[in-house]
């Protein structure tokens, strides 16, 4: 059997109060929270990456610009057959610098040796004679006695400093040259300055030997 009372869709239903309705209003219409005043991160990370980016643009491109010659880049230009300019160094910098490095271990930085242990340089006949001795000494060494201003020194041998068998140094003819230059022109001595062509020549002409004594560089002017 069917229900006593249907509800029939076509009756009129009770309508809302007007208390209900101006609530649902005020509801509606009530103040919503404002979003101006909650700030993003995210566009203001983004605004800090590209200031950075374009501020190093700036300075790399300012640093490379080459003063914005128009000669740095010139597709244009002829090529050039030019060697580049090799930069001399000063042999008296150079040789103070290595003589301080490992020669005044020996004769001290003033030149004047140890007493009865290392020959003075300074005012030395060795130093101040013939550059066919005392090139000799320093790239091949001296072994044995050898006298220094009358006075006899035996202690210690003086090491192979050039590019020879048995070297601890293995110099090159330039510092060579640049080393005995300072000597000879430094504590107090007088001495004309060694090229590093007159030590090749006598590398060149001694080969690879052994050290010298005092005997075999006297025979020698």
């Amino acid at each position: 059997m069917s229900d006593q009372n249907p509800i029939d869709p076509r009756q009129e239903q009770a309508g809302a109060s007007d208390e209900s309705l101006l609530a649902a209003h005020e509801k509606l219409l009530g103040k919503k929270p404002e979003d101006g005043a909650h700030y993003k991160l995210l566009p203001l990370a983004l605004l800090f990456v590209f200031s950075g980016l374009i501020f190093y643009a700036g300075t790399y491109l300012n640093h490379y610009s080459g003063h914005y010659d128009a000669s740095i880049f010139n597709e244009n230009a002829h090529p050039s057959n030019a060697a580049a300019e090799t930069v001399k160094i000063d042999p008296m910098v150079l040789g103070k610098k290595n003589f301080e490095l490992v020669c005044a271990t020996c004769h001290q930085v003033t030149g004047l040796g140890v007493p009865g242990v290392y020959p003075p340089l300074a005012g030395s006949e060795w130093v101040n004679g013939s550059e066919e001795r005392v090139i000799r000494i320093v790239i091949y060494g001296l072994k044995g006695d050898v006298k220094v201003e009358g006075t006899n020194y035996n202690a210690a041998a003086m090491p192979v400093i050039g590019k020879v068998t048995g070297s601890g140094y293995n110099w090159s003819d330039e510092k060579i040259a640049a080393v005995l230059t300072y000597v000879r022109a430094s504590f107090g001595n007088k001495a004309p300055a060694i090229t590093a062509e007159k030590v090749a020549e006598i590398h060149a002409k001694e080969g690879d030997r052994k050290e010298w004594s005092q005997e075999e560089l006297l025979k020698i002017h």
